[in-house]
């Protein structure tokens, strides 16, 4: 039934990341245990575009570590840890001398003493450096690499790391004379004695850290100069909880914000994205960006502009197996460079191994046009959106059963190609690996979505051949979605269930999963399909009461801390959620809904990219964090807009010049700062669940439900 139990080769483990402390500003991040000495251990120390600048900062203070008493973050990019300094001579319990560090990401970190005892304090105050300048990739795989050796920087107020892979510098300037400097193969260190702190003095000092790849990649994420490309709401609420859920995840969305360096070069604003997670996916991620953008548009579409435009400039335009690129295929991921990764995966910088990103970029241009996207960009963009179409007509042309499948060409690359891609991503009901040539559900859903949209962006074009073409296309995959992917359920909380995926025959994969969740919003489901979906969603199997869990509680293979065999995703939730709403399935939505915005509140706000799928009870504990879930990463972070968005249930019409809504919830909420066509709107839903929006765009009307 299940693997076998003989012990495989040991491997390198991935580092945890549940009690690391993150502060971010892309394409830089720093990544520290409570206390805030770097010790070079596991995912410890400074990083920028992907290599680890420093991984140990350690500090001594007449050769002691100060004691740990706390960690605040300041912001999602700076975060301070506090520590005393505890002396035995002194006649009292208190401590006498604070420590504090304020870490920046992609800058360094200030370091201040105060004597707040009644004596004179004389210090050796020493600071401990070293590096291994390490790909991100081979930190993931919780590889230890050789230090890398150190020199004195010029000035003779630093350090310097060089290697044939990158470079390294620290810099300091402080409020008295400069250090001692030391250096060594295994790392350096600075040492500042004595200092002389009598009662009520204080000392600082300031450590620059910078680097860089070594050769620079071309092309690669550079940090933004523009501002934000969304609005920012106020959500009047009673409920703090979604308040501070949407407040948050804009926070660390601005920190997890990328720009293409290859695009504003007409002078125009630039084309940012949000990158896929800290700290393992700190870059352009096809699927997740898009996600993240798409997630955002009630705040405007520059974001879903920019996001367009940068896979738009690197969408495929040739056949290359170990790329695994296609003419019209979306990006999947970006990288400085050919890294190996878990798993004995090697994957090339611009990776294209992903089933679902071309589907969903088309997607993002309808829905961004629906939104108001000016005409200009749309008609630049459509080509674009054509070409990544008709890869997934080719593709579904080339199948035997007509369906978007993925069939990795190289055992190296990723087995699985859809938003659950981990090893064991796909189980049966007895909990048995199934390994592709699949067709995921979410997936035909996402094409269906896709072939639809572009049809009515095509017909408003004048263009009604290939408009039709499209809608006959989508309606007989809807038939074949109908024929193959229902099984029946003798126990379950409705007759039938939706198969995670079909395989070859065609046999469809038993075993319910929450990807069916994420067809509400597609059509590909008719009303009675949706009925059975959300009875599914709403029962305690899938639904934790923190959140949608990703493989049902009910069948061998669940773990509640498995990657996507039982866990909590956020999004997966939000997503789930918004189909539920979009489909008059309140009351399944609502149950859902108020799990998320609880755990959230465990979380500080905060969501990981996952999260444990034990079931709440009365009393339980707080859910817990996968332990190597990424935190802050984008799509979590967007989630609580999607949510919003899901309980105003929004729907523009740009054709039309319409806006619907279909308020989820007969909860007064009133929301200014959202964006329709480039204006400001404001939308307010009172407690009889009715709805109304105070001004609208010139030529744009409101209509109900």
């Amino acid at each position: 039934m299940f693997e076998s139990a003989d012990s495989p080769a040991p491997r390198s483990l991935q580092p945890l990341l549940h009690d690391v402390v993150i502060c971010v500003d892309a394409p830089a991040f720093a990544a520290s245990p409570r206390d805030g000495q770097l010790r070079g251990a596991h995912v410890q120390g400074f990083y920028d575009h992907d290599r680890r600048l420093l991984h140990t900062l350690c500090l001594l203070l007449n050769d002691r570590e100060p004691e740990p008493i706390g960690v605040q973050s300041l912001s999602p990019h700076q975060v301070r840890f506090t520590a005393v300094l505890r002396d035995p001579r002194d006649r009292t319990d208190d401590p006498t001398m604070i420590v504090e560090r304020v870490r920046t990401a992609g800058m360094g970190e200030t370091i201040s003493l105060r004597n707040v005892g009644t004596r004179e304090r004389r210090l050796r105050v020493e600071l401990a450096a070293a590096t291994d300048l390490a790909d991100i990739a081979d930190v993931k795989r919780g590889l230890r690499r050789a230090p890398v050796p150190c020199t004195g920087s010029r000035g003779g107020v630093g350090l310097e790391w060089r290697s044939a892979s990158g470079h390294a510098e620290l810099r300091t300037t402080a409020s008295v004379t400069g250090p001692t400097v030391a250096d060594g193969p295994e790392g350096g260190t600075l040492t500042w004695s004595p200092v002389v702190l009598r009662p009520g003095d204080s000392w600082q000092v300031t450590v620059t850290i910078a680097g860089r790849a070594v050769p620079e990649p071309p092309g690669h994420p550079i940090r933004p100069g523009d501002p934000t490309p969304w609005s920012e709401p106020f959500v009047e609420t009673d409920d703090r909880r979604l308040r501070d859920l949407v407040a948050w995840g804009l926070r660390d969305l601005d920190a997890l914000r990328l720009a293409d360096p290859l695009g504003g070069t007409d002078g125009g604003a630039e084309d940012q994205f949000i990158a896929a997670g800290c700290p393992w996916y700190l870059t352009l991620f096809g699927r997740d960006s898009l996600w993240s953008a798409r997630m955002l548009l009630p705040l405007g579409t520059d974001l879903a502009r920019g996001t367009l435009w940068a896979l738009a400039r690197r969408q495929g335009k040739e056949h290359d197996v170990f790329r695994e690129e296609a003419p019209g295929r979306i990006l999947h991921e970006l990288r400085p460079a050919t890294a190996l990764h878990g798993n004995g995966m090697l994957l090339p910088s611009h990776y294209y191994g992903s089933v679902d990103a071309t589907p969903l970029f088309v997607t993002l241009l309808v829905e961004a046009w629906q939104w108001g996207l000016p005409d200009a960009e749309v008609d630049a963009l459509l080509p674009y959106a054509e070409r990544a179409m008709r890869w997934v007509l080719e593709r579904t042309g080339e199948d035997t059963d007509g369906l978007l499948r993925y069939n990795p060409p190289r055992p190296d690359g990723l087995r699985h190609q859809s938003w659950k891609d981990s090893e064991d991503a796909v189980r049966d009901a007895e909990g048995r690996r199934i390994e592709p040539p699949l067709a995921l559900c979410e997936v035909q859903g996402y094409a269906y979505e896709a072939a639809n949209g572009l049809a009515e962006l095509l017909q408003h074009r004048n263009r009604p051949d290939e408009a039709q073409q499209l809608l006959n296309w989508a309606t007989a995959l809807k038939k074949r979605f109908a024929d193959l992917f229902w099984l029946p359920s003798a126990d379950g909380p409705a007759a039938r269930y939706v198969a995670i995926a079909v395989g070859h025959g065609p046999t469809p994969v038993s075993g319910p999963a929450s990807n069916m969740g994420q067809l509400l919003s597609t059509g590909i489901l008719d009303e009675d399909g949706c009925r059975d979906v959300a009875a599914w969603l709403a029962h305690p199997q899938f639904n934790s009461g923190w959140g949608l869990r990703s493989r049902s509680a009910a069948v061998p293979g669940f773990n509640p801390l498995s990657y996507h065999g039982g866990s909590v995703w956020t999004h997966d939730t939000a997503i789930a959620m918004g189909g539920l709403c979009a489909t008059g399935h309140h009351r399944e939505a609502q149950a859902l809904l108020h799990g998320l915005l609880d755990a959230a509140t465990h979380f500080g706000y905060r969501m990981p990219e996952l999260y444990a799928g034990d079931a709440r009870s009365n009393g339980s504990p707080a859910p817990l964090a996968y332990p190597a879930a990424c935190r802050p990463q984008g799509w979590s972070a967007a989630s609580g807009v999607a949510v919003l968005a899901a309980l105003l249930g929004l729907r523009p019409d740009t054709a039309r010049r319409t806006l619907a809504a279909r308020p989820a919830m007969r909860v007064p909420i009133k929301v200014r700062g959202l964006v329709l066509a480039g204006r400001p709107l404001t939308v307010e839903v009172t407690e009889d669940g009715g709805c109304s929006v105070p001004e609208l765009p010139e030529g744009w009307r409101y209509v109900t439900g």
